[in-house]
């Protein structure tokens, strides 16, 4: 799959030993903040590898889980990898999202709005299959002051090569600060808005690591 960005993933496996090791860390952390009601039907959005399902399935006590994703590779590896009734995946992108009789409880999204081509227009059909009184909620990296071990790099590069500066995601995704993803949030007309940061380590085991 390639992104509007231009960022390409192509296979679950490379992925996950990129970035979906620390994707699941963040998204215990991010159900946790969360703290949903059990037995709700969720809507994940961008399910990627299935970092975010399997820790809805696992914490969170829901009735169903209807997870999609562009990226056919993201759902065959997200399927062959979680094997729970309640969760179902889908190849579909944000621009032709699944809907449920009645409006889903919940609708979130990990680390997937940066990648949009049109943030906007994709919250707007988030916010329809939300049912009356819903929970949107949706987490990206911090590329602008977190995500140390991108953030130095992309420092680094730009030191040797000034053109590598517009390559560094602090620049390309402003979305990565909090403000502006509230305001994302409010532009659709959701209420009750909150950010928080939410921290996890990343450790490696060595240089190639």
């Amino acid at each position: 799959m390639t992104s509007a960005s231009g960022d390409k993933w192509l296979t679950g496996d490379a992925y996950e030993a990129y970035m979906g090791r620390w994707s699941r860390l963040l998204a215990r952390v991010f159900v946790e903040w969360l703290h949903p009601t059990p037995s709700a039907h969720w809507l994940e959005v961008g399910c990627g590898t299935g970092a975010l399902t399997s820790t809805i399935c696992d914490l969170c006590e829901p009735a169903s889980v209807v997870a999609c994703d562009p990226s056919e590779p993201f759902i065959e590896h997200a399927r062959n990898n979680l094997s729970d009734a309640r969760a179902s995946f889908v190849i579909a992108g944000a621009e032709a999202l699944p809907s449920r009789d009645g409006g889903f409880d919940a609708t979130v999204s990990g680390l997937v709005l940066n990648f949009l081509p049109d943030p906007g227009q994709a919250m707007a059909s988030i916010r329809e299959r939300l049912r009356p009184g819903g929970i949107v909620a949706a987490y990206v990296w911090d590329y602008a002051e977190g995500m140390e071990f991108l953030r130095y790099f992309w420092e680094e590069a730009a030191a040797s090569d000034p053109r590598a500066a517009t390559l560094n995601e602090g620049r390309r995704f402003p979305l990565c600060r909090s403000q502006a993803l509230a305001s994302l949030f409010r532009a659709v007309g959701l209420k009750q808005v909150e950010t928080d940061p939410l921290d996890i380590p990343t450790e490696f085991a060595d240089f190639d690591d």
